[in-house]
């Protein structure tokens, strides 16, 4: 390649990688957060929001779960009846994933990805990957009941959802033990 040749290749080999980085780093939106509460309890009167603080009894379950301490020191809940709807986040491979829980007599009921921040593995948010939840319970050791099958390319995504799931579930049996 002659010289100005091989400048302009390296200027739209360079613009394209840029150009991918900032598309890819790109927040992108499915549900705002009100919304999957309202949805959660759509048709049903208001449910009450409520907060669990991660105390020194929970943070060993959650570290366990989770593979590390979570980053919030209380976490915000909606809760009515045997329901609760949780929001809680987790990185995939370098960014947070926002994904909403609604946990029902122990069970998950519903998962939507509200938030998708990474460049990669954004197919967790289609329901072909979301409906395996659907039913899944924890067992005594704190894992998922039933198998959720891996996306080639998206393994860090699948796993965050996976450990969120879990922690749904954890979570809500704290809170519906103390109600009791």
């Amino acid at each position: 390649m002659r010289g100005s040749t091989r400048r302009l290749f390296r200027t739209l080999v360079v613009g394209a990688f840029c150009a991918g980085g900032v598309f890819a780093s790109e927040e992108e939106v499915f549900l705002a957060p009100d919304r999957f509460v309202a949805n959660a309890f759509s048709g049903e009167s208001e449910p009450v929001l409520k907060r669990l603080w991660l105390t020194a009894n929970l943070k060993p379950s959650v570290r366990k779960i989770m593979g590390h301490d979570y980053a919030a020191l209380r976490l915000r809940y909606w809760h009515q009846g045997s329901r609760t709807a949780w929001i809680l986040e987790e990185i995939g491979k370098v960014k947070p994933i926002t994904t909403g829980f609604v946990v029902e007599e122990g069970k998950i009921a519903q998962v939507q990805v509200l938030v998708y921040r990474e460049s990669h593995g954004w197919e967790v948010k289609h329901p072909f990957f979301t409906e395996q939840f659907i039913g899944a319970q924890l067992t005594k050791n704190l894992k998922l009941d039933q198998r959720i099958d891996s996306i080639a390319g998206a393994t860090l995504s699948v796993n965050a959802l996976r450990k969120m799931g879990q922690l749904a579930l954890y979570l809500d049996g704290q809170v519906q033990d103390s109600s009791d």
